[in-house]
C-alpha cells in the first residue's frame, strides 16, 4: 500500500542526480552553515528549498465541471521552449500571487512537452489557495511553479508490479492525478476499469474526455445512486490487480479498509485531505520569540493552532511531504510524523507542524 505521505522524494527527482563527491562536500559546507546562521540569528534564513522554478504564464483556461466550481489552467512558457518532463501522478508547487504554496497534480498528457495543465476545484472557506486560483490566474497573467515532481508514481504491470490488471477509482476533484494514468494504461493496452465517483454528474471534472475511452469508465453519482460502499467501487477486482484511488478521506477510507481482506491486490492511493491526528496528546506549544504559549489539543495539528495566531505562517500540503511548514524546535522531544525529513535534518531541530507532535508536555518553538 502506497500513498503520497510516506514516499521520501528520490535524489534525481528533477532528473539531475547529485552524485558528485564534490558537489556533496560544497552541499555539506553550505548545510552547516545555514544551520549555524539559524542558531545565531533565531530565525530561519531566505534559502527556497529549490532552485527548479520556472515562470510560467497562464495560455488557456477551461471549466470543466458545468456547476463552475472547476477550471483548468494550461500553463506554459512565455517563450513556447519545451518543459520539464513528468509521468502520471506527478505534480506542481504553485506560488500564488499571495505568497501561498499550494500543490496541484498534474491532469495533462504527458507526451505534450510545452504545457502543463491542472485543474482546480474551488473551496469557499477552503484556506484561500483555490479561490486565489479561480480570481487571480487567468489568462495572461504569470505564475511561478516549482517541480514537477511525484510522490503517486504509475508502476505498470510488469514494469515494477506483479499485478494483471489495473482498477482506478476517482472522487471528485481526486480525478487530477488519476486521469493521465488512466491515458497511459489505455495507450499501452494496459487491461483497465474504473469507477468515477461524486456528487452529481455537474460537479464531476473532464466527463468528455473520459467518454472518449469507452465503457470501461463507470461513473457513479451520489444522487442517483446514494453513498457508494467498497463493492461499488472495486468491482471485478481480484489478486491480480492493481488499485489506484484518489478522492476524499471517507472514499479512501472504505477502499483501504477492503482491500486490507483482498490477498494479492496492491493499493496506491492519494488523497487531498489532512489525515486525522490519530493516538494524540495535549501538549503546549511556546513561540521562542514572543514567549506566546499555545495549547494543542489531542485532535488538532500544531499548525492548526499556530495558525490562528500567525495567519500568515506559511503551510501547502498539511500531510507531512512537502516541507512548507517546517520550523525549529529549540526545546522539547518531537514525535516526527512525517518520512521527509533526514536524520540530520531531525537531530538539528527540523520539524513538519502540520503533522509532527510533542512526546512530552512543551515544545519551544523558533517562531
Amino acid at each position: 500500500m502506497t500513498h503520497r505521505v510516506p514516499v521520501s522524494p528520490p535524489a534525481d527527482l528533477y532528473g539531475k542526480r547529485r552524485g558528485d563527491r564534490a558537489i556533496r562536500v560544497i552541499d555539506a559546507v553550505a548545510q552547516a552553515r545555514l544551520r549555524w546562521t539559524t542558531l545565531v540569528n533565531r530565525k530561519t534564513p531566505a534559502v527556497a528549498e529549490d532552485d527548479h522554478r520556472l515562470a510560467l504564464t497562464v495560455a488557456q483556461r477551461q471549466v470543466q465541471a458545468h456547476d463552475t466550481d472547476v477550471v483548468s489552467l494550461l500553463l506554459a512558457a512565455p517563450d513556447g521552449r519545451a518543459l520539464p518532463p513528468w509521468r502520471p501522478g506527478a505534480h506542481l508547487d504553485l506560488e500564488l500571487p499571495s505568497r501561498r504554496l499550494r500543490q496541484y497534480s498534474l491532469c495533462g498528457d504527458p507526451a505534450d512537452p510545452h504545457g502543463y495543465r491542472i485543474a482546480v476545484r474551488r473551496i469557499p472557506g477552503g484556506g484561500g489557495g483555490s479561490i486565489e486560483v479561480h480570481q487571480a490566474l487567468v489568462v495572461g497573467s504569470t505564475v511561478t511553479v516549482r517541480g514537477p515532481r511525484n510522490a503517486f508514481p504509475f508502476v505498470l504491470p510488469g514494469h515494477g508490479s506483479d499485478a494483471a490488471r489495473v482498477h482506478f477509482v476517482a472522487g471528485g476533484i481526486g480525478i487530477t492525478p488519476i486521469l493521465p494514468m488512466v491515458r497511459m494504461a489505455h495507450r499501452l493496452g494496459v487491461p483497465w476499469s474504473m469507477v468515477y465517483t461524486g456528487r452529481s454528474r455537474d460537479s464531476l471534472a473532464f466527463l468528455s474526455e473520459l467518454g472518449t475511452l469507452g465503457d470501461r469508465v463507470r461513473v457513479r453519482t451520489d444522487d442517483e445512486h446514494g453513498l457508494p460502499g467498497a463493492a461499488d467501487l472495486l468491482p471485478g477486482v481480484g489478486a491480480d490487480t492493481a488499485v489506484y484511488c484518489c478522492g476524499p478521506v471517507p472514499m479512501t477510507a472504505v477502499i483501504a479498509a477492503a482491500v486490507r481482506e483482498m490477498p494479492g491486490v496492491e493499493l496506491h492511493s492519494e488523497r487531498f485531505s489532512a489525515p486525522p491526528v490519530l493516538d494524540g496528546t495535549a501538549f503546549e506549544v511556546e513561540l521562542a520569540r514572543t514567549g506566546e504559549v499555545i495549547a494543542v489539543p489531542a485532535d488538532r495539528t500544531v499548525l492548526e493552532e499556530v495558525l490562528k495566531v500567525r495567519p500568515g505562517r506559511p503551510y501547502s500540503c498539511r500531510q507531512g511531504f512537502c516541507r512548507t511548514c517546517r520550523v525549529t524546535a529549540l526545546c522539547g522531544t518531537v514525535d516526527h510524523r512525517d518520512t521527509t525529513l533526514s536524520v540530520g535534518e531531525r537531530d538539528s531541530g527540523d520539524m513538519l507542524i502540520c503533522v509532527s507532535r510533542c512526546t512530552g508536555e512543551r515544545l519551544v518553538l523558533d517562531l
